[in-house]
């Protein structure tokens, strides 16, 4: 499968601020990178969440590679590549790091260790693919930056899929009180309510890939993960809350960290937490 970019969902509001979902798909030893850029909103396939076998079977399938094999220099990037010998000694060790990295996970989830996946799968992740949703209403620092020749030639590479799909792609026009809601597919547009849709988004970014489960569409486990994301409270998972979002009044105005949109996270007063753990019981207990 390799890297990919695709538009999960594309909007306009009437004031002409742009809202973009992304799926995204690329080697996770560069996630990092993506990281850096705040002005997104994502959520990822987390190696916590991933069964050890599955996560084994899926890096043995398909491991990620380098795409460019670079000589060391001074500096940030690697402006020469290996000659043809030096590569397939690189990729050989490469390989060799895979293996041995298959091996330890295989024996630290044997039965006479059981360690849990949340550790287990940290090992494989060098060797591994990621696939993210990233949202945001500002993309073009992103764009200039990654897209550039100094820029990593993995995260490069899917920088450019990423302008490639944003500039293809066409926005649907939405007014204030109609939301911008990923995943959500049209005939539920028409038929569910607007909170069982702007829930069942919620639920389904926080998967990323929910079709991978039973490749099956169900509401209300939908309804029942939303339930759980948001039931913790301030120990609640936010983040999915930030994909789903309606225009603002004002186009300069912001929330969270999309300009012109309001995030549906920005709805509940137990998404900003203002106190430490601590000076929370000491106030209960008062």
């Amino acid at each position: 499968m390799g890297f990919s970019a695709r538009i999960l969902l594309d909007s306009i509001s009437l004031a002409g601020v742009r809202l973009t979902t992304m799926e995204v798909r690329y080697p996770r030893f560069i996630h990092s990178e993506l990281m850096t850029h705040r002005v997104f909103s994502r959520n990822s396939a987390s190696s916590r969440a991933i069964p050890i076998r599955k996560m084994i079977d899926a890096v043995r399938a398909e491991p990620a590679f380098p795409m460019w094999w670079g000589r060391n220099q001074s500096g940030m990037q690697a402006r020469e590549h290996l000659d043809p010998a030096s590569q397939a000694l690189a990729e050989a060790e490469w390989r060799c790091a895979l293996e041995d990295a298959l091996a330890h996970a295989e024996r630290l989830a044997e039965k006479d260790i059981n360690l849990h996946k949340q550790l287990v799968n940290r090992i494989l992740e060098p060797f591994a693919w990621i696939t993210v949703i990233v949202t945001a209403t500002q993309w073009a620092n992103f764009f200039t930056q990654r897209t550039h020749e100094d820029a990593q030639p993995e995260l490069k590479c899917i920088a450019d899929l990423m302008l490639e799909a944003y500039r293809a792609g066409e926005s649907r026009s939405l007014a204030q009180g109609e939301w911008h809601t990923p995943l959500i597919l049209a005939e539920e547009e028409s038929l569910l309510p607007l909170e069982e849709r702007l829930k069942i988004s919620v639920a389904r970014c926080a998967r990323v890939s929910y079709l991978s489960h039973d490749g099956t569409r169900d509401h209300a486990k939908d309804l029942e993960l939303y339930a759980r994301l948001a039931d913790g409270g301030a120990n609640g998972h936010w983040s999915p809350f930030e994909h789903v979002a309606t225009p603002l009044a004002e186009p300069d105005g912001w929330s969270g960290n999309f300009r012109g949109w309001e995030q549906f996270r920005k709805r509940f007063a137990q998404e900003d937490v203002t106190t430490f753990p601590d000076e929370a019981s000491v106030t209960a207990a008062r």
